[in-house]
């Protein structure tokens, strides 16, 4: 396995599981990956697969069917799976990013109805924040949702949702004008659930997921747009039963939605330092192995030490949350951190291989088209240091 991105203080819980998802990873992902990515097909059999070892129910509460296990271990498992294929990652991150919300700030109705089921994988989650004009300005959110009696009417247009088809349960965040005077307390987080599919919704009228937005990389798992027009959801899918908290709610999720987003980073700069390695001690110029020139050894001495950074920031941020500390100074410089090392590691890697990482037939075409989602996903690296910056000032600011 190598000595990269090993993890100190593990239990032996902990453990079992990363081995059981790397053995899982290196015989059923793997091998497929590259083929269903070039086929832009979902992975049902890999899905199917990641049911039976309970990993749709790794965080949630035992108490709820689930394996109660830190964000730590879901982070570890997240980089593990990543680094196998970027794309299956990202079909149980939404989930788990709703599973968070749901447990953290869920009416307890809504947490014995929904944990169980999504703990066995019956009920899958998609994340829809975003809209076509809103970038990162959350404020500027225009989908809104109107009472009307016990029920709320919401219209608009949602954008990005990943798991967006092949979801059944959906938390949107739309404006209510009820919370309060600024626009982050006028907010609300509504849960709602769908049949699985594209166009129009038979579960829910006027809800519309009109297909899969094509992208040139993150294939396999679905990207979608969500069209509300008039649609009626009862009072009591609001998360957490009270209008007005929905900005907060999301932003817990997006919170350790960016350390997971981080641990995909470190997986898939894990793989490709994995294949470029490999690749110098295969390939020979000059009469040498090109692992054997200089110019290739300290290419992978600058890789391995980017690979073994992101990782240890990423295992911090998580730590910070699971202890129950305001982890948002961390959480943006792991994923900052390992979302731009990772771009860079798999270009290098790219490069080792030379005009054969231009071809198809090898993984790493793959990987250098997934990386750049990362640079973008959960918050680009302006919105990171931002933030980073923001807080410290908060720490480190001087008496006026």
């Amino acid at each position: 396995m190598g000595r990269l991105a090993q993890t100190d203080g593990l239990t032996e819980i902990q453990r079992d599981i990363l081995a059981t998802v790397r053995d899982f990873v290196d015989k059923e992902i793997i091998p497929v990956a590259t083929e269903l990515e070039h086929k832009d097909e979902y992975p049902t059999a890999i899905v199917e697969g990641m049911k039976q070892l309970g990993l749709f129910g790794l965080t949630i509460p035992e108490e709820y069917g689930g394996l109660g296990e830190s964000l730590l271990t879901y982070a570890l498992v997240v980089e593990e799976i990543a680094r196998g294929w970027m794309s299956v990652s990202g079909i149980v991150n939404t989930h788990f990013i709703v599973a968070h919300m749901i447990n953290a700030h869920g009416t307890q109705e809504q947490k014995d109805y929904f944990l169980p089921k999504m703990a066995a994988g019956e009920i899958r989650g998609a994340f829809s924040m975003s809209e076509p004009g809103l970038g990162s300005d959350v404020s500027a959110i225009s989908t809104k949702g109107v009472r009307d009696g016990e029920f709320y009417v919401l219209n608009g247009q949602k954008m990005w949702l990943t798991n967006g088809g092949t979801s059944t349960l959906v938390a949107v965040l739309c404006k209510t004008d009820e919370g309060g005077s600024t626009p982050y307390k006028n907010m609300t987080t509504f849960l709602i659930e769908k049949e699985a599919g594209f166009g129009p919704n038979p579960k829910v009228p006027g809800l519309t997921v009109p297909g899969k937005i094509e992208k040139m990389g993150y294939k396999g798992v679905d990207t979608t747009e969500l069209v509300l027009q008039d649609v009626r959801i009862p009072a009591d899918r609001i998360l957490g039963g009270v209008p007005g908290r929905g900005f907060y709610q999301m932003m817990d999720g997006v919170e350790v939605g960016r350390v997971n987003v981080a641990a995909r980073g470190c997986g898939v700069a894990r793989r490709a330092f994995e294949l470029g390695i490999s690749y110098a001690q295969q390939r020979s110029t000059f009469g040498k192995k090109i692992a054997e020139h200089q110019a290739i050894q300290f290419k992978l001495a600058e890789m391995a030490t980017k690979v073994e950074a992101a990782h240890q920031m990423m295992v911090m941020a998580a730590r910070k949350k699971d202890s129950g500390e305001r982890n948002d100074l961390e959480a943006g410089m792991a994923k900052y951190l390992a979302s731009e090392y990772c771009k860079e590691v798999v270009e290098d890697a790219f490069r080792i291989h030379g005009g054969y990482g231009f071809s198809k037939e090898y993984e790493i075409e793959r990987l250098y088209r997934e990386a750049p989602m990362l640079l973008i996903g959960e918050g680009t690296a302006e919105i990171q240091k931002m933030i980073v910056g923001r807080r410290l000032l908060e720490e480190y600011r001087i008496a006026d």
